[in-house]
């Protein structure tokens, strides 16, 4: 239920701010309004207020602005057929302005406010952790080792190499400069990545725990938060990741824990519960991180919302590119199932996680409009482009065969990322 609120919200919101943006270029240019909807199909919720309709529809995968004479070539001078190209070109780029605008003013506020952040990102990249068959372990990264390049790209912190990776999420060939054992050494090789997390190295993070969920094996045989896990049946233990791997080898067997408390040294003994889908062992613990709130000066903070949007718009191109030309599997698109785990997830995470997927979805909903297809408002912005080239407009059979054309494609991607979706949750055990 909150991840289908979660959902409704950030569609919502999203799809209204891309509508207003239709709607009031439209204004602006003296076209009347029939109908602003959210929504589509069955009117759930109508009300008629001066010469315009708001409706929220039960269908809440859009919207759309319907405007007087857009069907129809008429004379009138409200009617949007009337009106000169250019001013058609801005009506139709309102709603992806109006996203990218969305999404500037969301992050603006996040960085303001201070997004909770783990301190660690702050810290040198001291790699902690290789996930095995990971792209890093494929370039041949190692625990211990101090990031210094990604690409070309000079990193000092956690965060300029996220944001690097973020940068070449969709390169092939990588190069990585590392400091080890005292070594500079250069690592290539040719990698793909989905996401800019998936690269496969994680930070060093003390075994100390942070959490332990009630009800949970742990809690049973009394593991308390600010224990220092010190061996895991006789093998000691460096780091987080040591006790992750030595608790999931273990099959579900019984655990003897050595911990550190206080100054004092004590053992326990512990039979993991485990995971009935995975098989994976659990004790019901999570490590110890220090969350800080980094607060940006509201200028600094327009600043950087402006350079991430820019960011995230050049990245979602580079990846409709790669798609087009098959570098990026199509199986990685996501539908509304994705974005309603994406959105629920979010909103567990607390509402500056949830408004930095709402700016996020923002921006990809703004990129996709503008592609030039049938339907979409980049098909409208091309068809107004050719006019105004031509001098004339084009004919009333072209432009059905055009709508034509684009609603078949829109309803077969639809379809499309909709069973990805119900792929991807049966193959990952979601459902």
């Amino acid at each position: 239920m909150e991840t289908l609120l979660a959902f409704l919200v950030l569609i919502g919101v999203v799809v209204w701010f891309h509508e207003l943006g239709h709607f009031l270029f439209a204004k602006l240019f003296g076209v009347k309004v029939e109908i602003f909807s959210i929504g589509f199909g069955p009117v759930l919720v109508s009300k008629k207020l001066g010469e315009t309709e708001y409706r929220i529809s039960a269908i809440p995968l859009g919207g759309f602005v319907k405007l007087y004479g857009e069907e129809d070539n008429l004379d009138d001078p409200r009617a949007f057929s009337s009106k000169k190209n250019y001013q058609k070109i801005l009506i139709a780029s309102g709603g992806p302005l109006f996203n990218f605008i969305l999404a500037i003013l969301l992050f603006a506020f996040i960085f303001s406010v201070g997004k909770p952040t783990p301190s660690y990102v702050l810290e040198k990249p001291l790699v902690g952790h290789v996930v095995e068959n990971s792209p890093a372990q494929k370039l041949g990264l190692k625990e211990g080792d101090l990031l210094l390049e990604i690409n070309g790209k000079k990193v000092s912190t956690w965060k300029e190499f996220e944001n690097a990776v973020l940068e070449s999420v969709l390169k092939k060939n990588w190069n990585v400069v590392v400091l080890r054992d005292g070594q500079v050494l250069q690592l290539s090789g040719t990698v793909e990545l989905s996401r800019a997390h998936s690269f496969g190295v994680e930070p060093y993070i003390k075994p100390v725990i942070g959490k332990v969920l009630p009800k949970s094996p742990a809690e049973q045989v009394g593991i308390k938060e600010g224990d220092e896990i010190l061996e895991i049946n006789g093998k000691k233990v460096k780091s987080w990741y040591d006790a992750v791997v030595l608790i999931r080898s273990t099959k579900g067997e019984i655990i003897k824990l050595k911990i550190k408390r206080d100054g004092q040294i004590l053992e326990k003994h512990v039979i993991p519960m485990v995971d009935k889908r995975t098989g994976i062992p659990i004790l019901g613990v999570s490590p110890r991180i220090e969350i800080i709130s980094v607060k940006e000066p509201l200028g600094e903070a327009v600043l950087e919302a402006f350079r991430k949007t820019w960011d995230l718009t050049v990245l979602s191109i580079k990846a409709l590119w790669a798609l087009i030309t098959g570098g990026l599997s199509l199986k990685t698109l996501g539908g509304p199932i994705a974005i309603a785990q994406l959105a629920g997830e979010s909103a567990q995470q607390g509402l500056i996680a949830f408004l930095g997927m709402m700016a996020f979805i923002s921006v990809q909903l703004a990129v996709f409009n503008l592609i030039p297809l049938p339907v979409l408002d980049g098909g409208l912005i091309l068809l107004f482009l050719i006019e105004s080239i031509r001098r004339r407009p084009l004919s009333q059979k072209f432009k059905e065969n055009w709508q034509k054309v684009g609603f078949a494609i829109i309803i077969a991607l639809s379809a499309f990322v909709i069973l990805n979706d119900i792929v991807r949750l049966i193959t990952s055990g979601g459902v």
